[in-house]
């Protein structure tokens, strides 16, 4: 059975979101597992190139975008691109695609902005509808 995992971060920065990603790829890469991660469009994914470059510079998160050489454990795609693995895909976009829940785990960083909590919520209760696992991380209540 697949498994969705919510984080909910407490802030409303676009940034904060990229910062997190860049612990939790950190995480998932010491299970084991290759990450896929979905943007809106290509703009997006370059920039989160850069910010996963520059976040946090006592540690190395590799990446590449889809297609790049050379091959990383950790991929960065838009639209309908897909890698050819099926372990973990990170939806960053606004939808996510049907295509994920080919995943083993699909994982959504939630901050506090309209858009993207009225995103999340749908595709909250598009995984409850398919019987997916779901896990919520609620960070707004960490010290």
């Amino acid at each position: 059975m697949s498994r969705a995992d919510y984080y909910i971060l407490p802030d409303s920065d676009p940034d904060s979101r990229a910062a997190f990603l860049c612990r939790l790829c950190d995480k998932i890469l010491g299970l084991g597992l290759r990450i896929f991660i979905s943007t809106e469009h290509e703009t997006a994914a370059r920039q989160l190139d850069q910010q996963l470059w520059s976040a946090r510079p006592e540690s190395f998160v590799p990446h590449v975008l889809l297609g790049q050489a050379p091959d990383s454990p950790i991929e960065i795609g838009w639209g309908d691109q897909l890698p050819d693995h099926r372990q973990v895909f990170v939806n960053l976009s606004a939808n996510l695609p049907d295509a994920a829940f080919d995943f083993e785990r699909i994982v959504e960083i939630v901050v506090q902005t309209p858009e993207v909590l009225a995103a999340t919520r749908d595709n909250y209760a598009r995984c409850r509808d398919r019987g997916i696992e779901l896990h919520r991380t609620d960070m707004r209540r960490r010290g």
